[in-house]
């Protein structure tokens, strides 16, 4: 298999390179192509011809997203739909990336890969949602597509590129803070980035059905959980406060239970030890 893997310098795009590395993958980076133009886009993938494009190409920045709602859309709703569209006329099969954003947390007990998204809270919701719903039109038309929804990534940056996450965040503050609060009144699944390319490669070579798959390391905590996992497993000296949403006001708003319920696919470990390999 040809495969070209979109944002290939960001925190997924850069394990997803690590992961399909046997397949001798083409990596591309904002630097190399900009997915927002359609004519730069449509010569390069006519003249790669891929078999399969893995787009991990996002803005997901989610609070600048609230002012950013137009670059937010082109990036990760337009730029998906022509993305679509070249795959289908490629046939090349697309592995597209979303987010338990698409969803307004109001389920307590979780999201289903069968739940229709309904009122994301926030612009970076409403911007996937976008992308999604451009993937799913076609797909009636033939288009062969992986969508994948996950939850509160974590991993490596390349060494070029800094990319925020949660857990170097925490790892950060524990430098120069001796104490910070954190919210416990949202619900989610941390996942390592490596885990989820691993489980994107074999949703591929399994050949398993098309459509969407919701992909996350197992367990459900808080991000006052996850906080005071990362210090207890790092033996970094921060004290973690929990507090609720509503003391630590941001400028986008976020789901309460953004659980995604995997029903389709194999399991994925859970996200302590996950997150035990990655502080490794």
């Amino acid at each position: 298999m040809k495969i070209l893997i979109l944002g290939a310098k960001g925190m997924l795009g850069h394990d997803l390179m690590k992961v399909f590395g046997a397949f001798w993958p083409l990596g591309l980076g904002i630097n190399d192509l900009d997915i927002t133009d359609v004519k730069k886009l449509t010569r390069k993938l006519k003249k790669l011809k891929p078999d399969v494009i893995i787009n991990a190409a996002a803005y997901t920045d989610v609070d600048a997203a609230e002012k950013n709602k137009k670059l937010a859309q082109k990036i990760n709703g337009q730029a998906v739909a022509n993305l679509a569209r070249l795959s289908l006329r490629l046939g090349a099969i697309l592995i597209h990336f979303s987010t338990d954003y698409v969803f307004s947390g109001r389920k307590k007990q979780g999201y289903q890969e069968s739940d229709l998204p309904e009122t994301p809270l926030n612009n970076y919701g409403r911007s996937k949602l976008i992308g999604e719903r451009q993937i799913n039109k076609l797909a009636s038309q033939g288009l062969k597509y992986y969508l994948i929804r996950t939850s509160w990534l974590f991993g490596p940056a390349s060494h070029r590129h800094h990319h925020k996450n949660f857990v170097d965040t925490i790892l950060k503050l524990a430098k120069n803070r001796k104490m910070i609060k954190v919210v416990n009144d949202q619900f989610g699944s941390p996942t390592y980035t490596y885990d989820l390319a691993l489980a994107v490669k074999n949703l591929l070579i399994n050949k398993a059905p098309y459509g969407i798959y919701h992909l996350t390391n197992s367990g459900v905590t808080t991000w006052y959980k996850f906080a005071r996992m990362i210090v207890k497993l790092s033996g970094a000296k921060l004290k973690i406060k929990a507090c609720s949403t509503k003391d630590y006001p941001l400028p986008a708003k976020r789901p309460k239970y953004s659980i995604l319920i995997n029903h389709k696919f194999s399991k994925i470990r859970n996200w302590k030890k996950a997150l035990r390999d990655y502080l490794k």
